[in-house]
């Protein structure tokens, strides 16, 4: 299992690919905000993990158990920040609070948010219930 650091690389490095067609160490670096030889030290790293295949000066291809992982990864921030923007978050705490606590939930947490999140927007209703709730507490 990546760590949570490996993970925010793998992540990033995913969005990376599917938006651009490619990952480079620069722009690993800028998007995570490290220096691009703490990146080239992960990516080694992640290289030697087989989460992606690394040659210095080519840049970086994930591979396929790389992808799956990113792809979850991926799944993972945005359900997070679809769950804390249903149940009422200020939208500029979504990204910060997102970050704190994505790599502190187990898989089963994630699983169990999708479900909730999933009955939440069935019926738009239970969102609206939840928001009158929400405008007797203040």
């Amino acid at each position: 299992m990546p760590t949570p650091t490996m993970e925010d690389y793998i992540e990033q490095i995913y969005l990376l690919i599917e938006s651009k067609g490619y990952a480079r160490v620069s722009a690993i670096a800028e998007a995570l905000q490290v220096q691009p030889s703490s990146v080239t030290k992960m990516v080694q790293k992640l290289d030697k993990d087989e989460y992606l295949n690394y040659e210095k000066y080519q840049g970086l291809v994930l591979t396929p158990k790389g992808k799956k992982i990113g792809k979850r990864l991926v799944y993972r921030h945005e359900l997070l920040e679809q769950f804390l923007r249903i149940i009422g978050v200020e939208e500029d705490n979504i990204y910060t609070d997102v970050e704190g606590i994505e790599h502190h939930l187990s898989w089963n947490s994630i699983d169990r948010i999708g479900d909730l999140v999933q009955y939440l927007e069935e019926k738009k209703e239970r969102v609206e219930q939840l928001r009158l709730i929400q405008q007797k507490d203040e």
